[in-house]
């Protein structure tokens, strides 16, 4: 059974810190790009980051860039989102999903995997 399960949301101050994790299980991870999309409450899916099967190359939304940081460990069936100076625009439900549409900065498809999502909170 295909599964990607991200973890690491919770509520955060304005200006702090959260890591989120993504772990895949049920295929091979380390051969598909993969990219992280948020959807903030009321509004449509946004596209966040996206990374390369090896982890070489890296590409950001411009509301994120020189914020958060994506990254995988294939060893680890793991891909990551560091997301620093958090701010309240942020706040969303973040997924991740595999990428085989072909752009790196194209919201994933249908026919991708997908996890469920976690919660991230921005407010004092």
């Amino acid at each position: 059974e295909v599964q990607l399960v991200e973890s690491g949301g919770g509520l955060v101050q304005p200006g702090g810190s959260l890591r989120l994790s993504c772990v895949a299980s049920g295929f091979s991870f380390s051969v598909y790009d993969m990219t992280w999309v948020r959807q903030a409450p009321g509004k449509g899916p946004e596209w966040v980051s996206a990374i390369d099967s090896s982890g070489t190359h890296t590409y950001y939304a411009d509301s994120v860039k020189g914020r958060f940081t994506i990254s995988r460990d294939n060893a680890k069936n793991t891909l990551y989102l560091q997301m620093n100076s958090l701010k309240p625009e942020d706040t969303a439900v973040y997924k991740c999903a595999t990428n085989t549409g072909g752009s790196f900065y194209a919201l994933p498809g249908s026919r991708d995997f997908w996890g469920q999502g976690t919660q991230v909170t921005v407010s004092s």
